[in-house]
């Protein structure tokens, strides 16, 4: 493999044993837990005046804190996306500052290009001629694109709720997708059998959480946020929380500059979900350590609608750690803040996104901001791919 020099090998979060990467692909094989790459830190020669000298437009300007060389990567120069000033929205929300980091602006207009551009150049190291998974929608296209670009193909499953975009883009790029009637449960389930059957054994699962590079590829939005605001601290950093991959992924790369010596700090993250799938905020709000499963899920937030995340115990020690928290709002006020930071400040959040923002507003009137400090908003996807719920909102309102 074309690993980068300070890459030592995949961590199991459940037991801690550690295992080398060109062997394990997926899961622990001693306890089935999550691997999450590991690195010497001793051994990465990072500074802010090296990073000064790099031009800002892909997040492989990072290689020293991934897994794989740039020059192997399969990539299309994702990352490197706006953080934006907002400040109609700091004075909205009471606070200092409000920045938006712009998603929407990577190759299919998500994150999770971040996400596919590390799994897949694992999928090509471990020489896998077809790649898989499970989504909701967009990491599905994601998923279909970068296999197109590494001359892999794709095998996709949606459930029948997923944007017409997504359904769209991933036939376009050639991928074999099968859209599930149901929620991403049952995608998820029919991915798994398909996954099971011996025809299949060559596919190479890129789902989330069983690779472990999807979560180390998003880890790259806080890396530009700290750099992007002049290396300091947010005070608090507000995601669109289902599976929690983004969110663990950017906690971990906070703890990595604050251990390099690039920031002095750690943010406080928040995660933010809808009040009609929000596992990850009764659990965080009764105290448990891990969630329990959201019996009936009903949210127009597909891409939050996670209603067994099972990263849980990892989202709730970086709420806990961080001394962040967590935070629900109905799908009516998610949707309202969508439109209110187009009309006020421009920006497309999608529909999903946007509960990041509502979020906001709700710690904001719970007090948990002080008025000098600084907020950011991750927006997750591009607002087109929502257009016509968020332009079905407004009709419902007679506008």
């Amino acid at each position: 493999m074309e690993t980068t020099e300070a890459f030592v090998g995949l961590d199991c979060v459940d037991c801690g044993e550690r295992f080398d990467a060109a062997a394990e692909t997926h899961r622990c094989p001693d306890c089935g837990g999550i691997l999450d790459p590991a690195y010497a830190y001793d051994d990465v020669s990072l500074s802010r005046e090296a990073l000064a000298d790099r031009p800002f437009e892909s997040m492989w300007r990072y290689a020293e804190l991934l897994p794989f060389t740039r020059g192997s990567a399969v990539t299309m120069d994702e990352g490197a996306t706006a953080l934006v000033e907002c400040p109609t929205l700091a004075d909205e929300l009471g606070v200092a500052e409000v920045y938006i980091k712009d998603e929407g602006r990577n190759p299919t207009g998500t994150f999770k290009d971040r996400g596919q551009t590390v799994a897949m150049t694992a999928a090509a190291q471990h020489g896998a001629t077809d790649v898989a998974l499970a989504s909701a929608g967009n990491a599905g296209q994601a998923a279909s694109a970068y296999a197109a670009r590494a001359g892999m193909d794709s095998h996709v499953f949606l459930p029948a709720r997923s944007g017409f975009t997504n359904k769209a883009m991933v036939n376009v790029h050639g991928g074999d997708m099968t859209v599930v009637g149901g929620r991403i449960t049952d995608a998820g389930e029919a991915f798994a059998e398909a996954m099971a059957d011996p025809e299949n054994e060559h596919w190479y699962s890129v789902k989330t959480f069983e690779t472990p590079y999807r979560h180390e590829g998003k880890k790259t939005m806080y890396y530009e946020i700290a750099e992007q605001l002049d290396w300091e601290t947010p005070d608090a950093v507000v995601y669109p929380t289902g599976g929690g991959v983004g969110l663990v992924g950017m906690h971990k790369a906070a703890e990595e500059f604050e251990a390099l010596g690039l920031t002095e700090d750690v943010p406080g993250f928040y995660a933010a979900q809808a009040t009609g799938c929000a596992p990850v905020v009764a659990a965080f709000q009764e105290g448990k350590d891990v969630h329990e499963a959201w019996e009936h899920p009903d949210t127009i937030c597909g891409g939050i609608e996670i209603p067994d995340p099972g990263a849980s115990p990892w989202i709730l020690d970086v709420l806990r750690e961080s001394d962040g928290g967590a935070v629900a709002t109905d799908d009516p006020d998610i949707l309202d803040a969508a439109i209110t930071v187009a009309q006020h400040e421009g920006l497309e959040m999608g529909a999903t996104c946007a509960a990041a923002a509502s979020g906001a507003w709700k710690l904001a009137e719970e007090g948990e901001f002080d008025e000098d400090d600084t907020v950011v908003l991750v927006n997750t996807g591009t607002g087109n791919k929502d257009d016509d719920i968020l332009r079905s909102h407004l009709m419902g309102q007679g506008i």
